[in-house]
């Protein structure tokens, strides 16, 4: 990490930017310090460099000021699909959402409900949408 403040933030904002994608390119969604060390993102074998768990570790810090990267890709493909559907003033179950038909083809699919819950949920905080208890569980409205 670059020991200049400025230039260190420049830094990670790029870290923050490649793992997103990465992630979004990998469909995941939780990603651990472990694992991370020996994934492709982290770790070039070509050329035998990678970064250290200290570094990881502040990248990781950084995504989760900023929101968390776990559930930053749904949300932002949940805003998609509300977007590109209509689905404005429409109430959807969780089940629905990362299971139905509907959403097949999203990248979400089949994301687990807590995951799902929190991208929801930081959606309601920008009020975009609001999670409700329905008779089978948590369900959505979309703003």
């Amino acid at each position: 990490m670059q020991p200049n403040v400025d230039t260190r933030q420049k830094q990670l904002a790029a870290w923050c930017s490649l793992v997103l994608s990465f992630c979004r390119h990998r469909k995941l969604y939780t990603l651990d310090v472990l694992e991370a060390q020996e994934s492709p993102i982290f770790n070039n074998k070509k050329i035998e460099r990678k970064l250290s768990v200290e570094a990881i570790q502040i990248v990781f810090e950084e995504l989760r000021k900023k929101g968390g990267f776990l559930h930053a890709l749904a949300k932002r493909e949940l805003e998609s699909i509300v977007s590109k559907n209509g689905l404005v003033n429409s109430v959807f179950t969780l089940y629905e959402l990362s299971n139905g038909d509907d959403t097949e083809n999203e990248e979400f699919h089949g994301l687990e409900d807590w995951m799902l819950l929190r991208s929801l949920q930081a959606l309601q905080a920008e009020g975009k949408a609001e999670v409700i208890t329905v008779e089978d569980g948590k369900g959505v409205k979309f703003f």
